[in-house]
């Protein structure tokens, strides 16, 4: 890790963020001008859900809490390290995070077509990217984790088989989530990324899956 990599992480680590991936952006990568390497944050687990709940977005009763907390945190890490904060929030237009996580090597199409990250599995969640205008070396890609995943349990894990090879039936998704059975899904997270041994592991709280399942089915 080149050494200002490891103050960045170190600069993230108390806001329980970490580097989720980063690239060496081209003119195909709609990046800022002038950026050289684009790093991709997401939340560090365990602890994130007990850290990011007590802040003071979280307290204050007005809406979009974990954006308005994750503009000011990346804001805040932009400044200190030169760099210019991007959110997959707060668009049209949006910054295109989806090209940029297939990109850093780090996130794949699983499956089910959800996006699958090496630490985080189908709980991957990106809370923001630093623009730099330096060139930083950065770690080598590890492989993608489906590829070593025993019978692929994501594959059959959703109730109404909502999430498939084939495509997303979000109609039949938000139906089965105003069910009693589908309480489980809204209450603990979806099914399909709990069922990712990936996602088993990282460490997220139900009431984090809980606060976004609340948040996408409205």
């Amino acid at each position: 890790m080149s050494g200002l990599l490891a103050r960045i992480e170190a600069g993230a680590a108390p806001h329980h963020l970490a580097v989720f991936g980063g690239f060496h952006p081209t003119s195909r990568d709609s990046a800022p001008v002038g950026t050289r390497t684009l790093l991709l944050f997401g939340p560090q687990e365990p602890g994130f859900w007990p850290h990011v709940s007590r802040q003071p977005e979280f307290l204050d009763q007005r809406p979009d809490p974990m954006d308005r907390w994750s503009d000011r945190v990346m804001s805040a890490l932009a400044r200190q390290f030169d760099a210019q904060a991007l959110f997959p929030f707060g668009g049209p237009p949006y910054q295109p995070f989806i090209s940029w996580a297939l990109r850093s090597g780090r996130a794949w199409t699983s499956p089910v077509g959800l996006l699958v990250h090496d630490r985080a599995g189908l709980f991957i969640s990106y809370r923001g990217a630093l623009a730099l205008p330096r060139r930083i070396a950065l770690p080598p890609a590890p492989q993608r984790p489906c590829d070593s995943c025993a019978g692929q349990p994501c594959r059959s894990a959703c109730p109404v088989a909502a999430l498939t090879e084939t495509g997303y039936d979000l109609a039949s998704c938000h139906a089965y989530l105003d069910t009693e059975p589908g309480k489980d899904c809204m209450t603990t997270g979806c099914a399909v990324r709990r069922a990712c041994p990936v996602s088993a592991a990282h460490g997220r709280l139900a009431e984090q899956s809980a606060f976004h399942m609340k948040a996408f089915h409205k």
